[in-house]
């Protein structure tokens, strides 16, 4: 008996582990239900009752040196763990890729920015929107199609609650609430309930801006344009408006621009005219005013309105409104690449 204890204690004492898969062998083959120090321990019964003593603490002290070695070797596998898990400082950084505004988001700053510097603030509402501020108050007739089913998504009717179809519904509530003069953009997220199509989507980004105060002229609205236009599209940029029809403006226009890619020559992206419209714009009509409150006689004002896709479209020439709300990683890191 006390041989095998001193051939099993060489056995372990003799024992190096170079994988994990070792120290789980050592620990079956001696400390195991079935392993050489359990064999021991069943043999321990026939031994005389005179050497049980001593047989008993021997075997004993070799289960406690199996122990402690299968204790240190697993110890020192996980400080070799912990210490490939340490970050070493002295290393060489391993390349980022840098992330980026979305387009659009770039577009917006930089129209809020140009508007900043002409002194209007920012303003925002709710995307979801009663009758009154979405419509009525912006002098749209009862039977205007835009009323429709077909333009306008609607969230219950009796009353009209229903996702604003422009940022003017936010106009509405500044009109309400601002004291005079107002001079303010309001950037937002609207929805119509349209086709989705290389050039048109049922959700897309606006840009509007406000101005009330006493003796506001058409010539202050034209100027507005002009720096605009020339700030963001490029110092040698030419303004063209063109009468228009809006229920909420009068008079009304459209306003063009000089086609940048082209130099006004004619291309397909202006389709040959040398001009690329962007925003339709007039004085706010007196009806406008006078339901919000605003005594036509002393006020009068200007509004303006783009789209942040179209001018975006034609900032980055961008073809297909659509890939602006595919999240293309290909697409977006462009932007980053370019410096935008």
């Amino acid at each position: 008996m006390i041989k095998n204890i001193q051939r099993i204690q060489k056995e372990i004492e003799a024992f190096r582990a170079t994988s994990r898969e070792e120290i789980e062998q050592f620990r079956v083959n001696f400390l195991g239900k079935k392993g050489s120090i359990a064999t021991l321990f069943e043999t321990f019964k026939e031994v005389a009752v005179e050497e049980k003593r001593a047989v008993g603490q021997t075997l004993n002290q070799l289960k406690t040196l199996a122990q402690e070695k299968l204790d240190s070797m697993k110890a020192t596998f996980k400080e070799q763990d912990n210490a490939e898990k340490t970050i070493d400082v002295t290393r060489p950084g391993e390349p980022t890729r840098p992330g980026s505004r979305h387009p659009l988001s770039i577009v917006r700053n930089e129209i809020i920015e140009i508007f900043a510097r002409m002194g209007f603030a920012v303003s925002e509402g709710p995307e979801i929107e009663d009758d009154w501020h979405n419509f009525t108050a912006l002098n749209f007739p009862e039977e205007h199609p835009a009323r429709d089913m077909q333009d306008t998504f609607f969230i219950s009717k009796s009353p009209d609650i229903l996702l604003h179809t422009h940022t003017s519904s936010v106009q509405v509530r500044d009109m309400e609430d601002q004291s005079l003069p107002i001079r303010l953009v309001t950037p937002g997220r609207v929805f119509r309930n349209e086709a989705i199509s290389a050039r048109a989507h049922c959700i897309f980004h606006q840009i509007e801006a406000l101005y009330i105060d006493r003796g506001v002229s058409f010539a202050d609205l034209k100027q507005t344009l002009d720096f605009f236009a020339r700030e963001f599209f490029g110092p040698t940029t030419k303004v063209r408006l063109r009468p228009s029809f809006f229920p909420f403006t009068e008079p009304s226009a459209e306003m063009d621009v000089s086609c940048s890619l082209c130099g006004g020559r004619g291309c397909n992206v202006c389709k040959g005219t040398g001009w690329l419209e962007i925003m339709g714009c007039g004085m706010v009509d007196p009806n406008v005013l006078e339901r919000n409150g605003i005594d036509p006689e002393k006020y009068s004002g200007f509004a303006l309105g783009m789209g942040v896709e179209r001018v975006a479209m034609l900032r980055y020439g961008v073809r297909d409104l659509r890939i602006f709300f595919e999240n293309d990683a290909r697409f977006l890191e462009q932007f980053t690449a370019a410096g935008f």
